[in-house]
């Protein structure tokens, strides 16, 4: 069985503009402007970008920001400890949020 997400959508990203062209400007502007050297390199942005697409699980942010670390001079070395960071991340999260559960555990069994 197939995937649900296709490879080959991936280059159809620009499709997203047709019925909205002038959001479809601003969003590449603003886009582009992120990703622009500044107080971080391109090469820093683009591992920050591909730690937040394993984070949301976007297999075309994971395709697309694999081969733009690459492109930049990143290692696979790099990107796997990227990954970790993110994967870290996302498990506190997963596990600061136990508070939550544990407070209206405490709320309920009064």
């Amino acid at each position: 069985m197939a995937g649900y997400y296709k490879e080959e959508d991936l280059p159809r990203f620009a499709e997203m503009s047709e019925g909205a062209p002038r959001l479809w400007e601003k969003f590449n502007s603003w886009y582009s402007a992120v990703f622009e050297s500044g107080a971080l390199t391109q090469r820093e942005k683009s591992l920050i970008a591909l730690a937040v697409a394993h984070a949301l699980e976007c297999p075309y942010c994971i395709d697309a920001y694999t081969r733009d670390c690459l492109e930049k001079g990143s290692n696979l070395e790099q990107m796997t400890e990227a990954v970790h960071v993110a994967s870290a991340i996302k498990g506190g999260s997963a596990l600061v949020h136990g508070l939550q559960m544990r407070n209206v555990e405490a709320k309920l069994s009064i």
